[in-house]
Order: structure tokens, then C-alpha cells, then sequence
């Protein structure tokens, strides 16, 4: 007697309709700026911008429109050379020019030599004054220029050194290179020691060593140096104007006075000057920006 095997009903298929998920939102990194914020981001960017950008734009407009147009507040009214041409030919601006190039240069390269030269005695070797050399020149930035113009005034004279430029570059030094000898000094720093002691071990002197060895990989700070060096000769009011009379003697910062007086302001010449004063500081600027963040960083690791 056989029995039938079970028979098991298939189950019936069912169409259900698959669940909608909404996508998964990816989380925000950390750090990462929402839309809103980089929208303000850029806006207030932009708006910095223009207020950076638009004195320069200004004086550059103001310069290529007539006198009598000077103070309008039209952008482009009549635009003209004329007030360049009168510059160079009416006035001693190239006078003025040549006097601050020689100022400025000597300045640049004394500052960079002196500074150099004092940041690495201070960070490789020791000798009786060094804390006492390091806060003289750390002091020597907390007076104002107003305080130091008569005694360095009166230590010039005596020196006779005024009007003339070794007395300005002497004076500029005092500025420059107190703030860049601690900051090349914190640079040094950063440097191993060890490739100074090859270079003993290579029979080189100390001297050879740091113009050899350790000078080739100071260059971000050695721009730095030399940024704020001439920047310093080239721009500075108080000290030009009160040793350097004469016109044959003013340097540009001195003759731009010259178009200043109690009775108004030649704004068509000044604004063209300050044109072509600015040009040879933005060429440095332009020189020295790759090395600038790298050198100010690295000089400020250290004190």
C-alpha cells in the first residue's frame, strides 16, 4: 500500500512595493564651512577688497585728470599725462628719486649684512654681553620716533652728518636692524646645528661657514630682512624731513612736502608722485613675497 507523498502549495507571490529611503546625508567633515558660511566668507572678502584697492585706485585716477578736476569725484574726467610730465620737468623728483635709491639701497644692504651677521653670533655662539646685546636691541623698539629724533638729532650733528645720507642710513639702520637681528636670529635657529659642524670638519672658519653654508638656506629670512629694510628707508617722513634740507638733498619723502602748504595741496603732482613712488616698492614686494611667510614664520619659532 503505497501512501502519496505530501504535496506543498506554493505560496502565492506577493507584489509588494519596496520602501522608499531618503539618501543617506553625508555628515559634514570637520572643518568643512556650510554654504551660508562661505557665502559670508567670500563677501566679506570681496568687500576687503575694495576698501584695500580703492585708496590706491583713487590716487592713481586723481593723477591722470586735470588740476582743476583734482578734487571731483568723477573717476575719468579729461584724463591726461600732463601732471607726470610737469613733475619731471618742473620739479626735482628725479633729484628727489636718485637720493632715495642710494638711501634706500645702502640701507637695504647694510641692514641685511648687520643683521645677518649679529642674528647668527647670538643664536651659534656665546661671549659675555650676549642677553645684555639681545635686550638693547629688544629696548631700542619701545621708543617712539619722536622721542629719539632730537638726541640722534643732536649726536649726527655733532658727528656732521647731517644733510647728508650717510647720516640718514646710519639712522635707518637703528631701525632696521634691531627687529631683524632677533628675527634672523630665531631663523638661525631653526637650523641644525650639525651643518655647522661639517663645515668645521671641512676645515672652513666660522665665517665660511655662515657665507658658505648656512647663508644659501636663510633666504626666506634674508628677504624678509631686506623687505623691511628698505621699506623702512624708502617710506620714512620724520627723520628725511628733519636732517635733509635743501632740494638738491630731499629725498622723496622730504619733497613730497614741497607740494603741501598753508595755502592748499598741489594734488595733481603729489598724487602722480605717490604713483611713482609706490612703483619701486611694489617690485621689492614682488621680489620677495615667495620667501615673505616662509621667513616671518620661521624667524618667529625662536626668540
Amino acid at each position: 500500500m503505497t501512501t502519496a507523498a505530501p504535496t506543498t502549495a506554493a505560496p502565492a507571490a506577493t507584489t509588494a512595493k519596496p520602501a522608499t529611503r531618503r539618501p543617506a546625508r553625508t555628515p559634514r567633515r570637520r572643518g568643512e564651512r556650510s554654504p551660508g558660511a562661505s557665502v559670508a566668507l567670500h563677501l566679506t572678502l570681496i568687500v576687503a577688497s575694495v576698501i584695500a584697492v580703492f585708496p590706491v585706485l583713487w590716487v592713481l585716477l586723481t593723477s591722470l585728470k586735470p588740476a582743476n578736476y583734482a578734487t571731483t569725484t568723477d573717476f575719468f574726467k579729461d584724463t591726461t599725462f600732463e601732471n607726470y610730465t610737469n613733475l619731471i620737468r618742473d620739479t626735482e623728483f628725479l633729484t628727489w628719486f636718485g637720493n632715495s635709491v642710494v638711501i634706500a639701497g645702502l640701507t637695504t644692504v647694510l641692514g641685511v649684512f648687520v643683521s645677518a651677521t649679529t642674528g647668527y653670533a647670538v643664536s651659534r655662539f656665546r661671549f659675555p654681553g650676549k642677553r645684555g646685546l639681545m635686550w638693547t636691541l629688544l629696548v631700542t623698539q619701545m621708543f617712539p620716533v619722536a622721542v629719539l629724533i632730537v638726541p640722534i638729532y643732536n649726536i649726527m650733528s655733532t658727528m656732521g652728518l647731517i644733510n647728508q645720507p650717510a647720516g640718514l642710513v646710519i639712522t635707518y639702520l637703528t631701525i632696521s636692524v634691531p627687529f631683524c637681528a632677533w628675527m634672523m636670529k630665531g631663523f638661525f635657529d631653526t637650523i641644525p646645528r650639525e651643518i655647522d659642524e661639517s663645515g668645521q670638519v671641512d676645515g672652513l672658519t666660522p665665517f665660511g661657514t655662515f657665507w658658505r653654508l648656512i647663508l644659501p638656506l636663510a633666504k626666506p629670512g634674508l628677504a624678509v630682512t631686506a623687505f623691511y629694510s628698505f621699506i623702512t628707508a624708502w617710506g620714512e617722513v620724520a627723520y628725511a624731513s628733519a636732517f635733509m634740507v635743501g632740494d638738491e638733498n630731499l629725498t622723496l619723502a622730504g619733497g613730497l612736502q614741497k607740494f603741501v602748504n598753508q595755502y592748499g595741496a598741489q594734488w595733481g603732482p603729489m598724487t602722480a608722485a605717490s604713483v611713482l613712488i609706490a612703483i619701486p616698492a611694489a617690485l621689492v614686494f614682488l621680489f620677495a613675497q615667495k620667501h615673505l611667510v616662509t621667513g616671518m614664520s620661521a624667524g618667529a619659532v625662536k626668540g
